[in-house]
């Protein structure tokens, strides 16, 4: 089964989360619901500004683990490399 290591941003340079799941477009979701609570809810983080689709879903843990111990100017390089305005990426799910 595919896994997805995503970023989710509160605004451009705004407060980061680093996530994995199965299914992107329906945690992605949740995430905007608030439907989660916790830290993503608290500080408003719902906009989807980077992911990718891995293999499998330990390769996308593998994948996430990494990418949080990054500095943040390291992700914001790799957001920044596919998505300068930081817009959110959730309407380009449905085409997926």
């Amino acid at each position: 089964m595919a896994g997805y290591v995503y970023i989710l941003a509160s605004r451009k340079g705004g407060t980061l989360y680093t996530g994995v799941t199965s299914d992107l477009s329906r945690r992605v979701f949740e995430h905007k619901e608030k439907l989660l609570g916790g830290f993503t809810a608290k500080y408003a983080v719902d906009r989807l500004v980077w992911y990718e689709m891995l293999e499998t879903m330990d390769d996308a843990i593998v994948a996430e683990k990494r990418i949080k111990r990054w500095r943040r100017r390291w992700k914001t390089e790799l957001i920044e490399g596919i998505n300068p305005e930081w817009d959110d990426l959730y309407q380009l799910l449905s085409g997926e």
